[in-house]
């Protein structure tokens, strides 16, 4: 009998540049998709995916031009359907990695509705949502995150609407998992794509990105590095919520609300400051949390890294157990057998 050789397959290591396509990058000088970009490759790269068995999904907008810039799998598909296409292929193929790169007008106005139905069926899929607060690609229209009074090209007197905020709809839609990042800061967006990626199920990560030519500077508060560390907080679960230029400023319960303090001043204490727990099943304090620093919370700074990170089953593993269950009950029929003589037919003279 011959000997039986074991041959240990290499397990090949992954660079950044080895996610990057040949394409030249079409977007404009500075823009902060750019940075995105950049952040995907690392993060894909720290992860090892294979790019063989990764697949980039986008619908229509700039941030949907990202596709091209990927050395894996790719649709750039049409507006508003990027995921319900993503879902597609993660219930047809559970074993991809599946990521979508969608903007606030591709996602929140006319994907609206598969936002919020795959954030409720729980896909797993890694969604990466570019907020500018413009439509960038058509020219400088308001878009649904744009703050009501906001001056745009279709709106010249001011927008009478109210916007959403992507964190809100998540929470709404029961989502699992919801981090935030800038544009500018690549070590935090790197590190909560990795953590949305390992996440099973569908997890949310808003991208808050700059759009230089016709909303530039819109989250200038936030990603300034002048006065950055007065106004982010940088979440770690497990980990004080505490932030500012010095780290002596802190979140903590007031009533109902969450209120920003100075450790050493009114009686509050190191004590007194929260601890970051993105696994709690109930979203009251997450939700809290991601709305900081949003519109009317303006005094308290805005939350960025991984906000919610909590375990549940996801839509394709189930999917393909309740097929496996049924599959099991029931012999595979043949055609025949399964539509010519099922019973259910017709016979025209």
């Amino acid at each position: 009998m011959a000997n039986t050789l074991n041959i240990k397959a290499e397990t090949l290591i992954y660079n950044p540049k080895d996610y990057k396509s040949t394409n030249n990058v079409k977007w404009c000088p500075g823009c902060g998709d750019h940075a995105v970009l950049n952040c995907i490759h690392r993060a894909m790269a720290e992860l090892n995916l294979e790019p063989d068995n990764t697949v980039m999904v986008s619908g229509i907008g700039c941030s949907s031009r990202l596709t091209y810039y990927m050395n894996t799998y790719g649709i750039h598909s049409i507006h508003g359907r990027a995921l319900p296409i993503a879902t597609g292929m993660k219930v047809a193929n559970p074993k991809l990695n599946i990521w979508v790169s969608t903007g606030d007008g591709d996602s929140l106005a006319i994907g609206g509705n598969h936002f919020i139905h795959t954030i409720r069926r729980n896909v797993d899929l890694t969604i990466i949502l570019f907020n500018n607060k413009i439509y960038g690609l058509t020219k400088g229209q308001f878009s649904p995150t744009s703050e009501r009074g906001f001056v745009a090209k279709s709106a010249p007197y001011g927008t009478v609407e109210d916007p959403f905020r992507p964190a809100e709809l998540c929470f709404g839609a029961r989502g699992k998992f919801f981090g935030r990042a800038i544009d500018v800061d690549l070590k935090n967006l790197t590190n909560t794509l990795v953590s949305a990626s390992k996440h099973k199920g569908a997890a949310v990560v808003e991208v808050l990105q700059n759009c230089v030519i016709f909303n530039d500077g819109i989250h200038n508060k936030f990603s300034n590095r002048s006065w950055r560390k007065e106004n982010t907080i940088l979440l770690q679960h497990g980990e004080k919520m505490i932030f500012g230029d010095n780290n002596d400023k802190g979140i903590v319960i007031d009533g109902w609300n969450l209120k920003a303090i100075t450790i050493g001043e009114d009686g509050y204490t190191l004590d007194d400051v929260l601890v970051h727990d993105s696994s709690i099943e109930n979203d009251t304090l997450h939700e809290k949390l991601a709305l900081m620093g949003v519109e009317e919370n303006h005094n308290l700074p805005i939350a960025l890294g991984v906000i919610r990170d909590v375990e549940a089953p996801t839509y394709e593993v189930e999917q393909e157990k309740q097929i496996k269950k049924a599959q099991a009950k029931s012999p595979k029929l043949t055609f025949e057998e399964f539509i010519m003589n099922s019973g259910n037919v017709w016979e025209v003279k």
